[in-house]
């Protein structure tokens, strides 16, 4: 978008930034004194008079000064949002608190998404990946007593499901054998979405094995695998929500619209990008007209493999956001990839 001077640009991120920082109406004394802008106060208001005509500031009160509007927003975030770095103290923050997770891709996303909400005090939203991308990796069956074994399955994009299982039969090394056989043959590196309980039962009832002893584990997997590609979405820091001045006593219907799941996820699943950014009513949804969604992908093995969204008030300090969650995901599909690897 153009049609703005250097100088209209350089006083709408001054008053973005004044605004997130103190949420109060920006006035051009205060502006200047802010930012140590080379002008008069006579001329920074005229300027700011301008931009509420042209839609990037509004004027809450009369004889208020101004705050950023809805193109405000995406005027600045497209234009003139400043590159940042995370500070080392968010960094170190960042590191410690994902590295007891190494190891376990599930727990790895919960982390990241537990951690993007304390920094941004914002809820953050993780969802997993479905689809083609679900790739069965590694199947385990870890005989727990003579007839009960606790099965392992892992997807390619980080997915990790256990459940305990029983056969009548004895749990043996001829029925593992079996069973690992078939695996090998059948599922591994098979999309995960393709098993289901008929095609179990078809290649159970194919082979020359023990039907009945092995029916129970094939089962167990089909169950594992169905599980991998529920669209999982989960919410968290939404405690954060209720404390933001800019929500009031609506933050609890915007709660409730969350917590119903899939608005949100289809607000999630309509960005295409690695980090997109979406303000108020470009949401499609009037619950979050006074919201952005910022959501960030992160790639396992160089594919797309989920994502996490930051979920605030547009009056959001943008920079911060991005940033950590561009850290955030770059570090989360490294360690990711790293734990497949293993």
């Amino acid at each position: 978008m153009t049609g703005l001077s250097e100088r209209k640009k350089q006083i709408l991120a001054n008053v973005v930034e004044i605004y997130v920082k103190t949420g109060e109406p920006v006035g051009s004394k205060g502006l200047i004194s802010a930012s140590g802008l080379n002008c008069s106060s006579a001329t920074v208001r005229n300027e700011m008079n301008d931009l509420d005509r042209m839609g990037y500031l509004v004027q809450p009160h009369t004889s208020a000064g101004r705050i950023p509007s809805e193109k405000g927003y995406r005027y600045y975030v497209d234009n003139l949002m400043p590159h940042r770095e995370i500070d080392e103290f968010t960094r170190r923050l960042i590191d410690a608190g994902i590295s007891p997770a190494a190891g376990d891709p599930e727990k790895l996303v919960n982390t990241a998404r537990e951690l993007l909400a304390d920094i941004t005090k914002c809820a953050a939203v993780s969802t997993a990946p479905v689809g083609s991308l679900n790739v069965i990796r590694k199947i385990e069956l870890v005989p727990v007593g003579t007839h009960t074994a606790m099965m392992v399955l892992l997807t390619s994009n980080g997915i990790l499901k256990s459940r305990l299982c029983r056969i009548e039969s004895e749990l043996n090394a001829r029925i593992l054998e079996q069973f690992y056989s078939i695996c090998e043959r059948f599922f591994i590196g098979k999309p995960s979405g393709e098993i289901s309980p008929a095609e179990i039962q078809t290649i159970a009832a194919s082979v020359d094995y023990d039907y009945f002893a092995l029916l129970p584990l094939l089962g167990a997997l089909s169950d594992l695998a169905v599980s991998t590609n529920d669209s999982k979405l989960i919410l968290g820091g939404e405690a954060n929500l209720l404390s933001r001045m800019d929500y009031g006593e609506r933050a609890v219907s915007l709660l409730r619209f969350l917590n119903s799941r899939e608005p949100i996820s289809e607000v999630i699943r309509s960005s295409k990008d690695d980090i997109d950014v979406k303000i108020g009513s470009e949401n499609m949804f009037r619950q979050l007209e006074d919201s952005s969604v910022v959501v960030a992908r992160y790639k396992v093995r160089g594919d797309d493999s989920g994502s996490i969204s930051v979920i605030g008030p547009t009056r959001m300090d943008y920079p911060l956001v991005i940033s950590s969650m561009k850290y955030i995901t770059d570090l989360l599909g490294r360690m990711i990839t790293s734990a497949l690897e293993e």
